[in-house]
C-alpha cells in the first residue's frame, strides 16, 4: 500500500473512532438527562459542554419547537453520525484502497 494509501486509510479509521466516540457521549446525555442530574457534577458538566454547542445549534434549525418536552436534537445528531460514519468514512477508505 502507497504512504497516501496508508495515510487515508488512518484517516478514516480515526475520523470512525471520533464519531463513535462522540455518540456515545450524545447517549450518554441523553440517559442522565432522562433523571434530574446535579448540575455542578464535573461528568454532567462535561457531557453539557462536550455535546451542548452540537445541539443548540441543531434544535436552532429544527422546523418545530418541542413543547412536550421532548428533544429530538440528540436523534438528529445521531442520525447524522451514522450518515457521516457510512458516506464519508467509507469512501475515505474505499480511496485508501484505491490508492494501495
Amino acid at each position: 500500500m502507497s504512504f497516501l494509501g496508508i495515510l487515508l486509510d488512518s484517516l478514516a479509521s480515526l475520523l470512525n473512532f471520533i464519531l463513535q466516540a462522540y455518540m456515545f457521549v450524545i447517549i450518554g446525555r441523553a440517559i442522565i438527562s432522562w433523571v434530574s442530574p446535579d448540575p455542578h457534577n464535573p461528568i454532567v458538566r462535561a457531557l453539557n459542554n462536550l455535546t451542548e454547542p452540537v445541539l443548540y445549534r441543531v434544535r436552532k434549525a429544527l422546523p418545530f419547537t418541542y413543547t412536550s418536552g421532548l428533544d429530538l436534537s440528540p436523534i438528529v445528531v445521531m442520525l447524522a453520525i451514522m450518515f457521516l460514519q457510512n458516506f464519508l468514512v467509507r469512501s475515505i477508505a474505499q480511496l485508501a484502497h484505491n490508492f494501495g
